[in-house]
């Protein structure tokens, strides 16, 4: 933590100031203080770092994710590398049920969820039989219901994908992107992995300890609950690494980018397991959550008892998800613009590029931008629009 006076007195200032204690602002901060030998100040407005993969402890001892669950997964053995060397792993699959009715059925869609939904008993080749059958043709596939359907019929989009969907993004498949149902595979086969990546890990430790190592080096200082622009005229720095919402850097000049947030319920039972895997997905509308996760689970931690989290999807808080469409897309290009005018500011991460990253890509993003840089000579800092009052727009 660093204190005004630190940095009033702090003669030689930062190389760079780093605005978001996430992945993309930890990577650049290790990166840049361990190869490139830069200071670096490294600021976010909450209270802790690691951004919505932080993980702590909660009053029964039990480790929970506290902005919903974060599985690790990826195709990248650089990445792994990479952040093997602040964490041992634990190898970790990750599961997911639909409460559909009265079964939990797997999802993605496999042959055992068809059998369990149906009441059959197909063969791996029957299954993908079946699915062609009820797949409905469409010409020009441009939304997420025409992928869903396109690829398992009506009657399973309904069941699975459409309810869940309108309570996650307040939106009808029809009326979001095609990349949201992209993402979610369909196997004829039983495999009820929810991901099929080489590498499927968590942090031994924690995510929150990840990040601990991650931070810990001399040139690295880290102020927390304070918001940059509070101390933006107090502090000298050449260049500025920002991971927040775009919009907001620019003073919403032309509107606000929309974003999907969640509210969290956690409750802790006593017993030591509430549910058969980490997370149960509830497709149904009449259910006011989209899921439930029971951490330990995810952690491997052994504790008798257990603590399961409740996600409330919501129009208003914190910034999780960019919204797919493509009027949002036209809004950000405007605001994307404004960026790349800006020559001693990089824009990182999922808010600053309105891009819905996993980890893994936010990580391998900021190596790629640490590599970018890392040759940029010095340059003194001009400040931005939403940093200069007196440039600002009215």
């Amino acid at each position: 933590m660093v204190s005004g006076a630190f940095l009033r007195k702090r003669a030689r200032g930062f190389d760079y100031l780093i605005v978001g204690a996430g992945f993309a602002g930890s990577v650049l901060a290790e990166r840049l203080a361990a190869t490139a030998n830069k200071r670096i100040l490294l600021i976010d407005r909450r209270s802790h770092i690691a951004g919505n993969a932080y993980d702590s402890y909660n009053d029964d001892g039990i480790l929970v994710q506290r902005y919903g669950p974060h599985i690790f997964h990826t195709n990248s053995k650089q990445v792994v590398d990479y952040l093997g060397r602040f964490t041992a792993w634990r190898p970790y699959q990750h599961r997911v049920r639909a409460a559909v009715g009265d079964v939990m059925l797997p999802i993605p869609i496999n042959r055992t969820t068809i059998n369990g939904l149906f009441g059959l008993d197909l063969s791996e080749a029957e299954t993908r039989e079946f699915l062609q059958n009820r797949a409905e043709p469409v010409a020009r596939i441009k939304t997420s219901e025409d992928v869903v359907i396109s690829q398992v019929g009506r009657e399973l989009y309904e069941a699975f994908f459409r309810g869940y969907t309108r309570k996650h993004w307040g939106l009808d498949p029809s009326q979001l992107d095609k990349s949201v149902a992209a993402r979610i595979p369909v196997r004829t086969n039983d495999d009820d992995r929810y991901f099929s990546d080489t590498y499927q890990l968590m942090p031994r430790h924690g995510f929150t300890r990840l990040f601990e190592n991650m931070l810990d080096h001399p040139n690295i200082k880290v102020m927390l609950n304070a918001d940059y622009r509070d101390v933006i005229y107090e502090i000298a720095y050449d260049r500025m690494i920002y991971t927040g919402p775009v919009d907001e850097f620019f003073e919403f000049r032309y509107g606000k980018l929309p974003y999907r947030s969640l509210k969290f319920h956690n409750e802790t039972i006593d017993r030591e397991q509430f549910q058969p895997v980490a997370t149960v997905n509830y497709p149904s509308e009449e259910v006011p959550y989209t899921r439930v996760t029971e951490h330990k689970h995810l952690t491997g931690q052994v504790h008798p008892k257990t603590t399961v989290t409740y996600e409330f999807p919501s129009a208003e808080g914190d910034p999780y998800y960019p919204v797919p469409r493509s009027d949002n897309a036209e809004l950000y290009a405007r605001y994307r613009k404004l960026a790349d005018g800006e020559p001693d500011v990089e824009f990182v991460g999922r808010l600053a590029t309105y891009r819905y990253y996993n980890m893994d890509q936010v990580v391998a993003q900021a190596l790629a931008t640490y590599a970018r840089i890392s040759g940029v000579r010095k340059r003194q800092m001009v400040k931005s629009p939403v940093c200069d009052p007196a440039r600002a727009e009215v």
